[in-house]
């Protein structure tokens, strides 16, 4: 978008000369870039789902993160998705385990070790 001209050229460049329309979206793609800030954004999202089992942060996490991974800022958006994966998938199951508890079943039923005994 950047070279394609796209994007206007002349822009100001800072947030003190003040950023509106696509000038606004130029500086956001390329503060994206800058120092993979990218795939930290990803990582502190990914660490604040993991951390407080919150989905949206963890949706924002592994979107973040996907982005990181395609956009090559990959080191910080691996790790921030993955945290974000495990935080997802941990919510997952305290969903199901909660339905679970309500229906009158136990934990360990769908297991099958009862027929074990």
């Amino acid at each position: 978008m950047l070279e394609a001209g796209l994007l206007p050229r002349d822009c100001g460049g800072s947030v003190a000369e003040g950023l509106g329309g696509l000038c606004g979206l130029k500086w956001v793609l390329v503060q994206a870039f800058v120092d993979q800030r990218l795939g930290w954004v990803a990582l502190g999202f990914g660490a604040l789902g993991f951390v407080t089992g919150r989905r949206a942060a963890a949706w924002i996490g592994w979107l973040c993160g996907m982005a990181g991974l395609v956009l090559y800022s990959f080191d910080p958006a691996a790790v921030g998705a993955m945290l974000s994966l495990l935080a997802l998938g941990r919510s997952a199951d305290d969903e199901r385990g909660q339905t679970e508890r309500e229906s009158g079943s136990k934990p360990g039923d769908g297991l099958g070790v009862g027929r074990l005994a």
